[in-house]
């Protein structure tokens, strides 16, 4: 089986859906939100990313976006997040998840790209709403 056969068949089965936060200062909002939601936060794959456990099992990250792109406008700073299987390739996995979500009415906002965890794409569901899919690397 071909390395994207492979990627196709895995694309679009996500291993968990999580809530993603943009925040200037994602420490001080990740302690803030563990104090509300009675969890303790967790730096997630560096300092600018931190993640806070949810009580069903779930997880709110909340990330500094990169300084090389616009800060989401306010109203379009939390989106959910679907995670992919961690793979060798994320940006083939990640492209092959995409055209089935393009078909049922997505459009892409900022196309797939490489980032130090792996690949992410942020898409526009159906109504507009942002979306970020995202496959780690291994």
């Amino acid at each position: 089986m071909s390395q994207t056969t492979s990627c196709q068949l895995i694309a679009m089965k996500p291993i968990s859906i999580t809530w993603v936060l943009a925040a200037h200062a994602p420490e001080p909002l990740a302690r803030f939100y563990a104090l509300a939601f009675g969890t303790v936060a967790e730096q997630g794959f560096s300092r600018q990313h931190w993640r806070v456990p949810l009580a069903d099992g779930g997880c709110l990250e909340i990330y500094r976006p990169s300084r090389s792109r616009p800060f989401p406008e306010r109203g379009r700073t939390l989106a959910p997040c679907l995670r992919l299987s961690a793979c060798e390739h994320p940006l083939d996995l990640l492209e092959a998840s995409l055209p089935e979500l393009i078909a049922s009415g997505a459009r892409v906002q900022q196309p797939p790209r490489v980032e130090p965890f792996g690949a992410e794409a942020w898409l526009e569901d159906p109504e507009q709403n942002p979306l970020l899919v995202v496959a780690p690397s291994i």
